[in-house]
């Protein structure tokens, strides 16, 4: 997490410096930064644990987190959608997170960002739930 937050911010830094960016939500930033970094570091945690080999790792990011993240609106709003992948949509943990995101930095978004917060919140609650399960139960470590 410590790491994703700090590339995020010298990401954010380094943009600031060609582009100006006004933040007009910071604390929502703060708040979905850290949920969002929480959330997949929690899925790293969990597809080290669950993977054997490296091909496994990669496939975890490939067909998992990567499709959830496209999914979720990065580059479109949910109301461009058919009502079936709006619903889709809405299952989608990450969704929630990006777009609490584009709230933060654009102040415009699908949903509320109370929502977002409140179910991004409960999926990297989730996650961390299952991740100490894990170390705790031993799966897959060796003592």
């Amino acid at each position: 997490m410590v790491r994703g937050l700090m590339v995020g911010i010298g990401v954010f830094a380094a943009t600031l410096w060609i582009i100006p960016l006004p933040l007009p939500n910071p604390f929502w930033v703060l708040a979905f930064a850290f949920v969002g970094c929480g959330m997949l570091g929690t899925m790293g945690i969990i597809a080290g644990i669950w993977s054997e080999k490296f091909d496994q790792l990669a496939a975890f990011q490939n067909f998992l987190v990567m499709p959830l993240t496209f999914l979720a609106g990065v580059f479109y709003s949910m109301h461009t959608l058919p009502p079936f992948w709006q619903a889709v949509s809405k299952l989608n943990p990450f969704f929630y997170a990006i777009d609490g995101f584009r709230y933060a930095f654009f102040g415009h978004s699908d949903v509320s960002p109370w929502l977002s917060l409140a179910i991004a919140s409960g999926a990297f609650a989730a996650l961390s739930w299952l991740t100490l399960l894990l170390l705790r139960g031993g799966y897959k470590l060796r003592h």
